[in-house]
């Protein structure tokens, strides 16, 4: 079995967020990047059922160029190999251009699972799964909480409102996966220094074969008009209890028209 999981580099989940001022897009040199957390779900998942039927794991990643320490820990968890499309004409990219970007990579390589986590920490968007899936023309099972292959089959509990939904389809097929499906392993010592010998394939726009007036920022199908930085944390209200405490609390709670 061949899986792929792609995994995107973001700002620490703690870090205080930016905008660049010159095209309004995220300051990623702001802050420490980070693999997003929910991929790291994806990963250990395509992990244990290589561990269970054999295969490889080859990690794909879309960013800079310091995007690559997100490969290379994956690769320390224990994936085999990497991918990693850097180009400045990828930057300003939004979900469709990303989802474009992806699909083309990971066309033709004969993978039977690409795998997601739900989404990402930067964007919150759920989307870039489903329409991979619709790009290649395969199967989509997403926010999945447990995954199972049997054959050519893939079958997973779908997380819903009311409980889970159970999803099969043929591979190949794309599946994203939920924080709740397993604990994701630590990188050990050993696996860091293996790591370093993994082959991690680097590709342009050009050498990926892409369409670079599909992408970035001028490509966009979504962007901000405006920003502004979020106001201080005005002081607190103190009401004062003398008897008549609750008739204070229902005028300033009718005042900030939360009555």
């Amino acid at each position: 079995m061949k899986i792929a999981v792609c995994v995107k580099q973001v700002p620490d989940t703690w870090a205080e967020k930016q905008l660049q001022a010159a095209d309004s897009t995220l300051d990623r040199e702001s802050a420490d990047g980070v693999m997003n957390e929910l991929d790291e779900y994806a990963v250990e998942e395509a992990l244990k059922l290589v561990e269970a039927h054999g295969g490889e794991v080859v990690v794909v990643t879309m960013g800079p160029e310091r995007a690559a320490e997100t490969v290379r820990k994956a690769l320390s968890m224990g994936a085999d190999a990497g991918v990693h499309l850097v180009d400045g004409a990828l930057h300003g990219s939004d979900a469709l251009a990303t989802s474009y970007a992806l699909a083309e990579v990971l066309s033709g390589r004969g993978f039977d699972l690409v795998m997601f986590g739900s989404e990402s920490t930067d964007a919150r968007m759920s989307v870039v799964p489903a329409m991979v899936a619709e790009r290649l023309g395969v199967a989509q099972l997403t926010f999945a909480q447990k995954v199972d292959v049997a054959g050519d089959t893939v079958t997973i509990q779908r997380v819903t409102e009311t409980g889970y939904d159970t999803v099969e389809a043929s591979m190949p097929a794309v599946v994203s996966v939920v924080e709740k499906i397993n604990e994701p392993r630590y990188p050990s010592f050993k696996g860091i220094m293996a790591a370093k010998k993994k082959p991690v394939e680097t590709l342009s726009v050009t050498d990926a074969g892409l369409d670079a007036a599909r992408l970035g920022l001028s490509a966009a199908w979504t962007k901000v008009d405006d920003f502004a930085a979020r106001p201080p944390k005005a002081a607190g209200t103190v009401v004062t209890d003398e008897g008549d405490g609750g008739a204070k609390l229902a005028g300033f709670l009718s005042e900030q028209k939360f009555i």
